[in-house]
């Protein structure tokens, strides 16, 4: 039995993913004429680029999350549906999901991706990837409540306590380079005020790369100056690496070399997220969705895919575009300008991304940025940063949120986020629906 959506004479595109780029499409298609579906396995749209922050006490979950029925409050057309999507049928033009069906007349997926543990299956289930905000929580929690038990613990099980304080961060990309950083952080200016009876001299921070630099597609001065900056901050870098596996307690290398610790992250690859019924032909390298240069799927007229799940071959991208929230939310204008177009029947855009530079922080008053028109470091870099990220946010009250959290660990050296937050067990039959436990 269908969803329950209005049937209209408009024609209905549906959106599968309420990220940055299957936002910017719907918000740039209200009033264009055509029925809005947007389908999200959340109610919210998350600011991915700042979930380490979340991980590391720096910002409340909240101040990172926008509800998408607020966004559309007053558009009209625009409709939420808050689902998992199974599976695309596209002779028939439906989505399978988990209300019911949902039919289109052009499809979006803008699903993005999820981690890729490279078919090790112990990483995938020891480690703690961040690609949500509840996987960011699940790292929160487990940092404090490794601090937790370490801090019982009496001074002849040192060992034990090396065990649980070391971390781990696997993956020397923006998301691995900031939240190793960030944890340096919390070591040296706020943990020993929290537990002034550990010993942080015992707490090692690692960060393994596969590759021989750090932020690979940023530029050498920009991965020579992140190396420094990690290093200063106390952090073991490994470059040239590569990890094997992970028993909860042990992570092991090619090489032999072993690491004891209660806590790996993981932030070396990611995979794409693709529903089922799509073929096999139209996936690329890294289960990315091959398209053409109006984002439309390979072999199918009527389907589209933008953002990190979508793969755009060109001469100038032999690799397709990078993976970045700067490509979605280009990718997601440029087809609501054309689909419009497509409704006057006027000529379509290709789309070509236009590069306005990437950016790292690597703790307090260090940054690197590679602007189109600039490469920089140090403390400029770190408030330019700060401004783009906070001008990127949803809301001006979630900008105000982050705004007063980073003066006030600023000025304070500290951070009032430390909270192990659990969800409470309850019989089974008391709770309305499943839930996740965030630990």
């Amino acid at each position: 039995m269908p969803v329950n959506i209005p049937e209209t004479p408009k024609k209905r595109i549906v959106i599968i993913g309420a990220g940055f780029g299957g936002l910017k499409l719907a918000t740039k298609l209200v009033g264009s004429g055509y029925q809005i579906v947007l389908i999200d396995k959340n109610n919210y749209h998350q600011f991915q680029p700042l979930f380490y922050q979340v991980a590391s006490s720096g910002i409340e979950p909240s101040s990172i999350l926008f509800p998408l029925r607020k966004i559309f409050q007053k558009r009209k057309d625009v409709y939420i549906r808050v689902a998992d999507v199974f599976s695309v049928d596209p002779i028939k033009k439906e989505l399978s999901t988990s209300l019911d069906t949902v039919w289109y007349d052009y499809l979006v997926i803008a699903t993005g991706v999820n981690s890729n543990f490279f078919g090790m299956k112990n990483m995938e289930t020891y480690s703690i990837p961040m690609k949500s905000v509840s996987e960011a929580m699940a790292l929160r929690n487990r940092i404090l409540l490794n601090l937790e038990r370490a801090v019982t613990l009496f001074d002849h099980d040192e060992q034990e306590k090396m065990d649980l304080l070391n971390v781990v961060v696997v993956g020397g990309g923006p998301t691995g380079v900031e939240v190793a950083g960030a944890i340096a952080e919390m070591k040296k200016f706020v943990l020993p005020k929290d537990y002034p009876d550990l010993n942080f001299d015992l707490m090692k921070i690692s960060l393994i790369e596969g590759s021989d630099e750090l932020l690979a597609n940023m530029s050498d001065n920009a991965s020579k100056k992140s190396k420094i900056y990690l290093e200063k901050l106390g952090i073991n870098v490994m470059l040239k690496t590569k990890v094997i596996d992970y028993d909860g307690q042990v992570l092991s290398f090619s090489d032999g070399y072993q690491i004891k610790t209660k806590l790996v992250i993981w932030a070396a690859g990611i995979s794409g997220e693709v529903p089922q019924g799509i073929p096999v032909e139209s996936v690329g390298r890294g289960r990315r969705m091959l398209v053409d240069e109006y984002n439309k799927l390979k072999g199918f007229p009527d389907i589209y895919s933008i953002g990190d799940v979508s793969l755009m071959i060109t001469n100038e991208c032999p690799n397709g575009n990078p993976q970045v929230a700067q490509v979605a939310i280009q990718q997601g204008a440029n087809l609501a300008r054309n689909f419009i177009a497509m409704k006057k029947s006027s000529k379509l855009k290709p789309f070509k991304y236009i590069d306005r530079g990437s950016m790292a922080t690597i703790g307090r008053n260090r940054a690197v940025a590679d602007l189109s028109f600039i490469k920089f470091s140090g403390f400029i870099a770190w408030l330019t940063w700060m401004f783009v990220h906070l001008m990127a946010i949803l809301g001006v009250k979630n900008r105000l949120l982050i705004f007063i959290n980073w003066f006030w660990s600023y000025v304070t050296y500290d951070q009032s986020l430390r909270l192990i937050l659990r969800i409470a067990d309850k019989k089974k039959e008391d709770l309305p629906s499943p839930v996740e436990k965030l630990v």
